[in-house]
């Protein structure tokens, strides 16, 4: 067989692997991939409306240049307000965040050993959760516990717990998903863990520490732990396909503005929130960038070191099997092209 056969065959095979993962692809994400570019960022965000978002926030932050701002959509669609760029909004797991920072200043501070364990800080774990005596708060940041994820326990959205107490009752008991440091699983209940550490270690609510450390070193006046800390009309509504409802009054953690996130992400990156030893120590538990997910609301956070650029995109529309997710994807990464076009001009 010569070697031009032997290309055309490969070709073919690589075209149809193609068409059949298309297959599989949802027709919305595949539509959002395949059309034509647009020239702007804001033709960006109202065609992500037409592919189903309800409502759009994005924030671009390019260095040295003031920031950006685009919404599309509603804010509230049964009372037509248009989205508005400087909504509060869930931002669901970017928490995490937060508490990795918070976790690496009390470790620097010698208050919390990355090294101790779980059994440790809350010995009256041992025996409920298996290899607590074992599972290191290092462990915990990078979701390397093993510890099993309250959110995936059966139907847990269609009915989630109140509280920290209730959450972690859906896990105790059962087995550990795998050995301490032997794998990697995303799981919620290790910062549910983490935040009942902290607020052991300080003796005082952890989100005081983020709001002391953290919110007001930045000047960050939106950034909110709770629903209830807040005036309702300021919060974008949030939809999730099938339920009927405005998901806005949950109270799912953590809210803040696009340009809150932007802004802590943007001193996240560049260290300008650390001091002493804490970059280092952050540096080698977690990561730089998050998205989040609560019913109704999905968030990207990144910044992007080949174009100096911290992107942030909020948006209001979620869905069972996550199409909207991975839409998401699509649309931030359409925007981060367009952005990388214009700096090419």
């Amino acid at each position: 067989m010569t070697k031009k056969k032997i290309k055309r065959i490969i070709r073919i095979v690589l075209l149809t692997g193609t068409f059949i993962s298309l297959f599989f692809v949802p027709w919305i994400v595949v539509k959002a991939w395949i059309l034509p570019l647009p020239e702007t960022i804001q033709e960006q965000a109202n065609e992500a409306v037409e592919n189903g978002f309800d409502g759009i926030i994005i924030y671009v932050d390019k260095a040295d240049k003031p920031p950006e701002f685009y919404a599309a959509g509603w804010h509230d669609k049964n009372n037509k307000i248009p989205a508005n760029p400087h909504a509060l909004f869930k931002i669901g797991s970017i928490n995490k965040l937060y508490t990795a920072v918070s976790i690496a200043k009390l470790a620097n501070d010698g208050r919390l050993s990355l090294d101790k364990t779980l059994a440790d800080y809350l010995p009256e774990l041992s025996g409920r959760i298996e290899y607590a005596d074992k599972i290191t708060i290092k462990m915990m940041v990078q979701h390397r516990s093993g510890i099993p994820n309250f959110t995936d326990t059966k139907d847990y959205w269609a009915s989630p717990k109140g509280s920290n107490k209730e959450n972690l009752e859906l896990i105790l008991d059962l087995p550990a998903n795998f050995e301490p440091d032997k794998g990697y699983e995303y799981c919620n209940t290790n910062y549910l863990l983490l935040s009942e550490i902290m607020d052991k270690v300080l003796e005082y609510p952890n989100f005081q520490f983020i709001q002391e450390e953290i919110l007001n070193r930045l000047n960050l006046k939106n950034t909110f732990q709770s629903i209830n800390d807040v005036n309702i009309d300021d919060v974008m509504s949030g939809y999730h396909i099938g339920h009927p409802f405005d998901l806005k009054t949950d109270d799912f953690g953590m809210l803040a503005t696009v340009e809150d996130v932007g802004i802590f992400l943007r001193a996240l990156n560049d260290g300008s929130i650390f001091d002493g030893d804490e970059k280092r120590i952050y540096s080698s538990i977690y990561e730089y960038e998050h998205k989040g997910w609560v019913p109704g609301y999905q968030s990207i956070a990144k910044y992007h070191k080949d174009i100096d650029a911290v992107v942030v995109q909020f948006t209001n529309t979620t869905d069972p099997k996550l199409y909207y997710w991975n839409l998401a994807d699509v649309e931030y990464s359409r925007i981060i092209k367009i952005i990388k076009n214009g700096q090419e001009k």
